[in-house]
Parts: structure tokens; C-alpha cells; sequence
């Protein structure tokens, strides 16, 4: 429905509605509490009331961190007489997308469908039926500073939505219905009819050259990243590129071995262009969700737990490749900011996310975006000195006048302002001061530690989104188990750090959001566990977390219960007809349809982590009815991975197993060679590999009675063993030469 075909009219309503956000746990929706919009909680009560009253629902998702939920909440939600309209002619409800990702994910997809563009607050006007006739994103208050020329205001809309659902009330339930069928016929599309003796024909690694292909067209070659601005990180691409060249030597014969060597130098390029980037925290750790300019020197500055867990094994991955220590220095950065306060919660487990606005000074009664995070010259000067400001200022381009584009700065939030970001070296400093390069660094290394200590005293840090989400956990404790591994040749107190930190979100985890009789999980814990229950994603990236979790340990119990959310997952989740992994259970009476995660977001899709996690387990585990349900989850996608193979990226681990194999490594026994094949595998960039251990420091009683091969090898031998198909075929009696060969040959 076309918002310029409304006209515009009064309405009014008897109904007296009172804001229920109290009832929630959630930080964002709790935010809300004291608006004068009767906010109402998702649910069936809410529900029930629209159909009494015969009232459109508006619903508005958004999340902590968003700055633009905070600016329309300031222009509309806070205006009474914004609130006026909204409380007498709808019934409003407010939801946090971290909570509910199901009912985003509808709502997204038709707002992208009808306007070509997504993003939060994401609002819509829906029929008693759940089902959608108008919505869009941030709509401009009254008095907005934001507002576009020709761009119609929030007041404007909520007037004509009013008029429109009064007076052609059947007009627009045919529409909406009309959608909703579209809708469900889009979230089919793609997917292929198992009907009958009816098979998949299967993938070509030519598809890998193809997504290769895109990336290389997009890649900017003067800042890095991919695309135009805004750009995100979007690691799960970053970690196809870089696996190119691990993946078996067939790959690299279809791929093109330049080809695969550019692939890793377009990801280290860009890895190294965001760390010296104003979307990287400077003097404290941790990188923001996405640059809003070309060049990563300016950010929206929330920080999200799922993009540090996902860029951290990136780095971790592109260190090894490289050895380069600015890499390595983005590790210890990352691990850092997940393992301290606030991101990690002292009862175990990680918090979600810290907001991008946030109050200059203590006295301040308004939020700025950035504000914890930007300085003036003048703060250089008064808290380093003359000398050092001017050398820190150079490094990090703080200019008098501020570092920020007006065309970027829409509230005049940033006039003056620099955000940080490196543009010089050392040794170009000590060219032009006339000092060594050791005073240099030194100068440096004391300058960020005065700017930190004075951010840390004198200004309030951003709000803290203190939600525990299953989702974003099992992606932390995943890559913070692998960087466990990988440290502990390096650095082993670090490693110590890492890998506690990703033992005790899984134990939390288990404690307080598994149910162990049904399998079941909630999806969030904040003051307890959430009502919702969790998702596909939410037990995709568990057990991929809980696979990383056991390969640095050996410790079957976290295989154990990987395999049982497996189950769990496939019996909640599993579409028997056309394939895949749904992303909400059948049971959820409260949804208009049920989609198919398959494609690559700011998160990797749910079926392309669960189908790399049915190789993982297939393969630990030697069971063919997880290697079998792999394979048949890319079937599920095959019509649109062979025309858009790049944006399925994290499904392209199973592609490739599903052509090549995937090979288990069972390491036997205990001893000084055993140890130092472990610290070669461990060194080894991440690939289609799998590794287990009997006898030594590992546990393994449970894995011996689930997986046959490991039950017949003799774990007080010290060997390491190479098994795929079903078969060991091959034995290695600690062999360096050998030992090195299989390294090489098993991803």
C-alpha cells in the first residue's frame, strides 16, 4: 500500500490504554517505560485487544544500542501529542529485535520487500491478523532535525494510517492479506521440494570462484572493505576469503591459486584498515558495528558481543596466515574487551552490547551519539601536554576544528569532535619531531593510557545492554576457545584467560538456560530466563561454540551436550519437506509464517552453521545420519546458492565437504610428541579438520561409546590417527615428516 494514496482525518477511540513495559526484562523495551505512548508487551493479551477493539497493532522493534531507536524515541515516542495519536487509534507495542529476532525477521523482510531498504527502528502497522499493510524504519518527529526534504513525517503517517484502516478498512485487509501470501511464497522460494525419490544435483566448486569472483569486484583497493559506505565488517565473508587457500589443493585448482592469494591479501588489508579505523576503540578495546564513511574512520559507535565474536577468530585466522603482530595485537585486543568488564557479566557468560550514545559529562541531561568516545584538541592538550598532544594529535588525526564531515554529523552532535583513528607511524613521528622512534612509541604508549584513565574517570560510559543471549554466547565461547588454543604457545596466561571465560559462559549457559529433561533452551537471561525460547541460531551457534570448546580442551562432556542440542535442534526445527532448518518451532502460535535462514547477514545464516556443525559432529562423532542431514540442508538452498553463491558464504565450508570430505584427526596417548603435534594443529588457521583425543590429558569415556572407531583404538599408544568415510586409513607413529604432511593434507 502506497502511503501517498491515504488522505488524512481525525479518529478517536474509548479505549484507555496504560504502558505495560514494566513486565519486561528486556533494557531496550524497559527504556521505554516512561514514555506517554501505552506501550503494550507482544503476546496474546495484546493481540486479543486489537481484535476487540478492531485496531491496527504498531509495532516498533528496535535494540539498546541503536542510535536511531534513541532519536525517533526523543522526536515521537517522548512528544505527547505524538503519543496521543498513537494511544487513540492503535494498540502501540514495543519489542526488543535481540529477544524476539522471529518477529524482526518477518516484519524486516516486508519492509525491505515494499521499500527496498531495512534497518531499526523497524515499525509497522499490522491487522489484528499479524499481518503487515504499511512500515518503514526511522520516520522524522515533529521539530526533527533529521527530517529530508520531501521525506513524509511520523505524524503525517500515523494520521494517515488512521484515516485509511477507518474508511477502507476491507482495502486494507485484502492487502495485507495479499502480502502475506507474497511474503510466504518468497520464504519458499529457493528451497527444493523433497517429494519422492526427488535428489539435489549437488554443488560445483565452481561456485567458490563465482563468490570469490564478487568479492574481488567489490573489493575498494584505496581503503579496503567491499562496497561503498556504509561499510560493515560482515566477517563471515572476511572468513571465506581467507579459507580459500586452507581448503584442500582442489579448491585451488578450481579457485586459481592467485586468486586464493588475493583473497587473503584483500582480507589482511582490510583487517589492518579497520584496526587503525575510527570503527576501532583507539585506547580502549573492542571495534563498533559498522563505518558510516568509506574510509572506517567514522563509525555508529554501539559495540556489538556477536561482531566481536565473530571478527576475533577473523584475526585469529589472518595472524596465523600472516604472523603479523598488528594482527596479533587485534587478538589481545578483542579477547581483552570479551573477557573484562562490562561485555563479561561476573556470574559467567556476555552481556550483548554497549549503546552509542551516551552522556559527555555526568551533569549532561542529554545524550550525544560517540560522546565517550570523541575528543577536542584542546582535551589533548590539557591532559597530555603540548608535546605530546601535538604527536598524538598527529597520529590520530585530532584537528582543531574536528576531524567529522558536517554532511555526516546530522544532529550537530560532533562539531569540534575527532574520533581516533590512526594516520601516521612511528617512524614518520620521529621524522618530523626530531625523537627516536623508542620515544615515539613511548610517547604513544603513555598518551593512550592518560586518554584512557581520564575517559574511564571523567565521563559516563555507555549504557550496558545486560541481556545474556544463547545466540551471541555460543559465537563468544567459540572463538574465544579457539584463541585459547592458539595462545597457549604464545602467551599461556592470556590463553588461561580466554579459554575460563569460555568455559564458564558454557557452564552458565547450561545452568541456567538448558533444561536438561526436554533439551530445550531459553533464548535470554537478564534477572533470569527470558520467557522465549531459543531459536535455531540459538542452538547453531551453541554447538559450534561447544565443538570449538571441546577441541581446546578434550573434554567430551562439551561434545556430549553439542550432540544433544544437535538432536534437540533437528527435532524443533527440521523442515521434512523441502529441507533446512526452519528459525522458529512450529509450535509459535504467534507468528504469520515461518522462515528459513539461509543467507549470510551481520551474522552467519543458521543453516550454513548447522550444516558445518553436521560435518563437525559427523565426522567426530563417525555418524553418517549427521554428515547426510549436512548435505541435505545445502540441498535446501540450491536454486539460490547457484545464482547468488556469495551470499551464502558460511555454507560454503559444506559445499566443500560435501565434494571432498572431511577428515578426523583421533590423537592417542600422551608424551612430549603428542603435545608438539597438538601445538602444530593448534597453529594451523581454521580449515574442514576435525580433532579428538583418547587417553592423556583428554576425557573421552562418552565419546568411546558414541563414535566405533575411537572405541577400538589403543589410547595408551602414542599415535595420531587419520580416519574419514568410516575408515582410519592411515596411522602415525609420531612421524614429524609424516605428521607434518597430514597437517597439510587434512583440511
Amino acid at each position: 500500500m502506497d502511503i501517498q494514496d491515504l488522505s488524512v482525518s481525525g479518529s478517536s477511540g474509548d479505549l484507555k490504554l496504560v504502558n505495560r513495559l514494566s513486565e519486561s526484562r528486556s533494557p531496550y523495551v524497559r527504556g521505554h517505560i516512561n514514555n506517554p505512548v501505552a506501550w503494550q508487551m507482544w503476546g496474546p493479551e495484546a493481540i486479543a485487544l486489537a481484535k476487540k477493539s478492531n485496531r491496527l497493532l504498531f509495532v516498533s522493534i528496535g535494540y539498546a544500542a541503536c542510535h536511531w531507536c534513541h532519536v525517533m524515541e526523543r522526536e515521537s515516542f517522548e512528544n505527547r501529542e505524538v503519543a496521543k495519536i498513537i494511544n487513540s487509534s492503535f494498540i502501540p507495542i514495543k519489542i526488543d529485535r535481540e529477544e524476539r529476532p522471529d518477529i524482526d525477521r518477518i516484519y524486516m523482510n516486508y519492509v525491505q520487500a515494499t521499500t527496498g531498504s531495512g534497518g531499526w527502528p523497524l515499525n509497522v502497522f499490522i491487522t489484528p491478523d499479524l499481518e503487515p499493510i504499511f512500515g518503514g524504519t526511522y520516520w522524522p518527529g515533529p521539530g526533527s532535525t533529521s527530517a529530508i526534504t520531501g521525506h513524509i513525517g511520523f505524524v503525517d503517517i500515523l494520521e494517515k494510517i488512521r484515516d485509511v484502516w477507518k474508511n477502507q478498512q476491507q482495502r486494507c485487509l485484502d492487502s495485507a492479506k495479499e502480502i502475506t501470501a507474497q511474503l510466504r511464497e518468497f520464504a519458499q522460494e529457493g528451497t527444493i521440494s523433497r517429494q519422492g525419490d526427488a535428489e539435489a544435483e549437488g554443488f560445483d566448486l565452481e561456485l567458490l570462484e563465482e563468490a570469490y569472483e564478487h568479492f574481488a569486484a567489490k573489493y575498494d583497493s584505496v581503503h579496503a572493505g567491499f562496497g561503498a559506505a556504509p561499510k560493515f565488517p560482515t566477517p563471515v565473508n572476511l572468513t571465506f576469503l581467507l579459507k580459500l587457500g586452507q581448503y584442500p589443493s582442489a579448491v585451488q585448482d578450481v579457485v586459481g591459486a592467485k586468486e586464493c592469494e588475493n583473497a587473503k591479501d584483500m582480507v589482511l588489508d582490510t583487517l589492518k584498515s579497520m584496526t587503525r579505523g575510527g570503527i576501532h576503540d583507539q585506547i580502549g578495546n573492542g571495534f563498533a558495528r559498522y563505518s558510516v564513511t568509506r574510509d572506517w574512520s567514522l563509525p555508529h559507535f554501539e559495540k556489538m558481543l556477536y561482531d566481536q565474536a565473530q571478527l576475533l577468530p577473523v584475526y585469529l585466522d589472518a595472524y596465523l596466515l600472516s604472523k603479523d603482530s598488528e594482527l596479533l595485537d587485534a587478538v589481545y585486543d578483542i579477547a581483552t574487551y570479551l573477557t573484562s568488564a562490562p561485555l563479561r557479566s561476573a556470574t559467567g557468560g556476555f552481556f550483548s552490547a554497549e549503546d552509542a550514545d551516551s552522556f559527555y559529562r555526568a551533569t549532561d541531561k542529554e545524550k550525544r551519539e560517540g560522546a565517550f568516545y570523541v575528543w577536542t584538541l584542546k582535551e589533548f592538550q590539557s591532559i597530555l601536554g603540548d608535546r605530546d598532544a601535538e604527536v598524538l594529535a598527529r597520529y590520530y588525526d585530532v584537528q582543531e576544528n574536528g576531524n567529522v564531515s558536517p554532511e555526516h554529523d546530522a544532529h550537530d552532535e560532533l562539531i569540534n569532535q575527532n574520533v581516533l583513528a590512526i594516520k601516521s607511524t612511528p617512524e614518520a613521528l620521529a621524522k618530523e619531531f626530531g625523537l627516536s622512534n623508542d620515544d615515539v612509541v613511548k610517547i604513544l604508549k603513555e598518551g593512550r593510557s592518560k586518554l584512557l584513565a581520564h575517559r574511564d574517570k571523567e565521563r559516563p560510559r555507555p549504557s550496558l545492554d545486560d541481556k545474556i543471549v544463547v545466540s551471541w554466547n555460543g559465537l563468544a565461547l567459540g572463538a574465544l576457545a579457539r584463541t585459547s588454543a592458539v595462545l597457549q604457545s604464545i602467551d599461556a596466561e592470556k590463553a588461561k584467560v580466554c579459554l575460563r571465560a569460555a568455559e564458564e559462559a558454557a557452564l552458565f549457559i547450561k545452568k541456567e538456560l538448558w533444561d536438561e529433561a526436554s533439551g530445550t533452551m531459553k533464548r535470554v537471561y537478564r534477572e533470569g530466563p527470558g520467557d522465549a525460547p531459543a531459536f535455531a541460531d540459538d542452538y547453531a551457534f551453541m554447538i559450534s561454540g561447544l565443538i570449538d570448546l571441546y577441541e581446546a580442551t578434550f573434554d567430551d562432556s562439551y561434545l556430549e551436550w553439542a550432540d544433544r542440542l544437535q538432536q534437540t535442534q533437528i527435532s524443533l526445527f527440521w523442515d521434512p519437506d523441502h529441507l533446512g532448518f526452519f528459525s522458529t518451532a512450529a509450535a509459535q502460535a504467534d507468528l504469520i509464517l515461518r522462515l528459513k535462514d539461509g543467507m549470510d547477514n551481520a551474522e552467519p545464516s543458521t543453516n550454513g552453521t548447522s550444516a558445518r556443525n553436521l560435518d563437525r559432529l559427523g565426522a567426530l562423532l563417525n555418524d553418517d545420519t549427521y554428515t547426510a542431514r549436512a548435505r541435505q540442508t545445502c540441498d535446501a538452498f540450491e536454486a539460490e546458492v547457484m545464482q547468488h553463491p556469495f551470499l551464502f558464504a558460511s555454507l560454503m565450508d559444506s559445499v566443500v565437504a560435501g565434494r571432498l570430505g572431511i577428515r578426523s584427526v583421533v590423537v592417542c596417548g600422551e608424551g612430549k610428541r603428542v603435545e608438539e603435534w597438538l601445538g602444530k594443529w593448534r597453529m594451523r588457521p581454521g580449515g574442514l579438520g576435525v580433532v579428538a583425543r583418547v587417553g592423556g590429558k583428554g576425557k573421552s569415556a562418552w565419546l568411546k561409546t558414541r563414535n566405533e572407531l575411537v572405541r577400538g583404538l589403543d589410547e595408551g599408544k602414542e599415535a595420531v590417527v587419520v580416519c574419514e568415510a568410516g575408515a582410519c586409513r592411515e596411522e602415525l607413529h609420531l612421524n614429524m615428516e609424516a605428521m607434518e604432511r597430514a597437517l597439510r593434507e587434512i583440511n
